[in-house]
């Protein structure tokens, strides 16, 4: 439900309005830079949004985030902070107050940017209000350029399956995008597209305040189908000579331009004293943006029968329902892009199905519903393949990092490992892009490891990646053939098998293939010690640095060499100054298609071959 709009509101909101349009133009022409097209037209809608919508249960989402600056300075006409405080910071280093709306800012529940995800992101807050039982409303502010993103007809697909209907979409409908006329650059029936999804479409004059707010509250009181609002707007509204002008999409006016706008906006404070407030130093350290994360019981951890090989996978998803079974007061939601037999979230589903959403092939969607959702107070899982959840939707996923969620994104399939399906389907640079996102990085070795990581990352705050392959794995166990992984602790590295000629590193599962390698230069007197590493990212400096005085130093990972676990020892051992006679082995280029075992001979992967390998360069 949303605030009754009074006389005396529907003024105040108007007169508000106004103000911030003064302030779109000064803070983008004393930045230098900035959206102030879109902004201006935008701006009537967030300012009505942000004074009728209660925000402590409701979500005002913005996807078009290049409008920053209408959306700053609504929430400082609000009142959440001073406006000359946002004109003074915008575009500065160390301001909050960045190009494109970040979470840092009060009131922005999500930072956008790279287009076509407010949508998705209603999708996962209104997920996380539904398994909660919370009764909430969610607002997606969009462009009308950004439509032609196929995500949001993914988001559209899911919204109509499950019947989000709590979600009311408003599209900024200025007609105009960067490169001019919108229905020149991709015509759209934007009308029609939303009713085929099942939308209730309102056709709107998106700068009459008394309009936006008879639709928003149809909307909000009408609970059988979801409303898309499209909001006749124009670009640059506001400044007679920057109305219709998709050149002020982007570029901000020049100093003759603002001399001339400035008769026509209600600028509050001289022109100079804004220039000598930019001059100033931005004061206090710019905070980071945390969200709250339930407190989750791991469950009691699984022992495998060490004579029996299994797949993670399986080891996976019997942890995910098992922790789900003993968290029952905590809301767990799972989501699935049509791989579910295969990525084993079956388990799941059968014993919570009102926990378990199936998106279908739509898995940009589902990346970002599942990082949004994980930010309400729910334990979020995506399980997809790795090339998937990973590769295809590494943009997504960089977003969930920049919105510092608690995304557990599970995938399987990993490496060259998946042999026959080849090269679109192996995924073998997963650790080169998980390391820019701030992802903690799991890659168990076996399936007990498998079980406690799992378990890891469903209790500990943070997105996390846990990646397995597809293949059975034997469990690991030392020479007395008791098992080795018996807690799981982020980082830490394990020592397999004892020796002093050289090191062997393994990546996660590559650790069997690494044991039969010592065994194989054992019998030929030569000892080497064996390292299984699953926490590819964090590993230990002091594990490089000990390896290096044992000799040569040798990498096995079902992965591309340049950006994976050889990758980063050799970055660890160069920034702490290591000497190290580094030999990578891993996959080089695009895999062939072929089963797993064959792919890694072709590799040298296999532990005759990395037996081979190690011999030529110790002798």
């Amino acid at each position: 439900m949303i605030k009754t709009l009074s006389a005396s509101m529907l003024d105040e909101i108007k007169e508000r309005a106004e103000k911030s349009r003064a302030d779109i133009i000064a803070m983008t022409y004393l930045a230098g830079s900035g959206h102030p097209g879109g902004s201006m037209s935008s701006i009537d809608i967030y300012t009505l949004l942000y004074h009728v919508v209660d925000t402590d249960k409701d979500k005002v989402i913005v996807s078009h985030g290049h409008t920053s600056p209408g959306v700053y300075s609504a929430l400082a006409r609000k009142g959440l902070f001073y406006p000359k405080e946002v004109i003074k910071g915008f575009r500065r280093l160390g301001s909050i107050f960045e190009g494109h709306v970040e979470p840092t800012v009060p009131g922005v529940v999500w930072g956008t940017g790279n287009l076509g995800q407010g949508l998705s992101v209603a999708c996962g807050y209104a997920v996380a209000a539904r398994v909660k039982k919370e009764d909430a409303d969610f607002f997606v502010v969009m462009g009308d350029g950004e439509q032609q993103k196929g995500q949001i007809s993914e988001a559209r697909r899911f919204i109509r399956k499950y019947s989000l209907n709590n979600i009311t979409v408003i599209i900024d409908n200025n007609k105009l995008q960067i490169s001019g006329d919108r229905n020149k650059v991709m015509p759209q029936n934007l009308k029609a597209e939303y009713e085929e999804a099942g939308f209730v479409v309102l056709e709107i004059d998106g700068h009459d305040i008394k309009q936006i707010y008879d639709a928003i509250s149809k909307a909000v009181n009408d609970a059988a189908k979801p409303y898309a609002i499209l909001a006749n707007t124009v670009m640059g509204k506001g400044v007679s000579f920057m109305e219709n002008k998709a050149d002020y999409h982007g570029r901000p006016l020049n100093k003759e331009e603002m001399q001339k706008a400035i008769s026509e906006i209600k600028l509050e404070w001289p022109l100079e004293e804004l220039e000598a407030l930019r001059k100033e130093p931005i004061s206090g350290v710019c905070s980071a943006h945390s969200v709250p994360f339930p407190k989750v019981n791991p469950g009691k951890p699984k022992d495998y029968d060490k004579t029996v090989s299994t797949d993670n996978r399986s080891a996976m998803g019997d942890a995910l329902a098992d922790v789900a079974e003993a968290n029952k007061d905590v809301a767990f939601v799972v989501f699935d892009c049509d791989l579910a037999g295969s990525v084993k979230t079956a388990k799941f589903g059968s014993k919570f199905p009102d926990r378990f959403f199936q998106a279908g092939i739509s898995e940009h969607n589902t990346a970002v519903m599942a990082g949004a959702a994980s930010t309400c107070g729910v334990i979020s899982v995506f399980a997809d393949f790795g090339m998937f959840g990973i590769d295809e939707t590494y943009n997504q996923q960089r977003l969930n990092g920049i919105n510092n969620a608690h995304v557990k994104l599970l995938c399987t399939h990993v490496g060259i490992d998946v042999g026959e399906d080849g090269k679109t389907h192996q995924c073998i640079d997963y650790l080169g892009l998980m390391r820019n996102t701030g992802f903690n990085v799991i890659v168990p070795i076996d399936p007990k490891e498998t079980d406690l990581a799992t378990r890891w990352a469903l209790t500990n705050p943070g997105n996390c990646l846990v990646a397995m392959g597809r293949s059975k794995t034997p469990i690991i166990t030392d020479k007395a053939g008791e098992v080795i992984v018996k807690e799981f602790v982020y980082g830490a590295a394990y020592h397999l098998r004892k020796g002093d000629m050289a090191t062997l590193f393994s990546l996660g599962a590559m650790s069997a293939n690494a044991i039969r390698v010592w065994e194989i230069l054992a019998e030929k007197g030569i000892k080497i010690e064996v390292v299984g590493v699953s926490c590819p990212l964090n590993i230990e400096v002091k594990e490089i640095a000990d390896a290096a005085k044992r000799g040569p130093v040798f990498v096995v990972e079902d992965h591309l060499e340049i950006s994976g676990l050889a990758n980063q020892i050799a970055y660890i051992a160069a920034t702490n100054n290591i000497a190290i006679d580094l030999m990578p082995m891993g996959v080089k280029g695009f895999p062939p298609s072929g089963p797993s075992n064959a792919c890694y001979k072709h590799y040298g992967l296999d532990p005759e071959s990395i037996a081979g390998t190690i011999m030529n360069k110790i002798r």
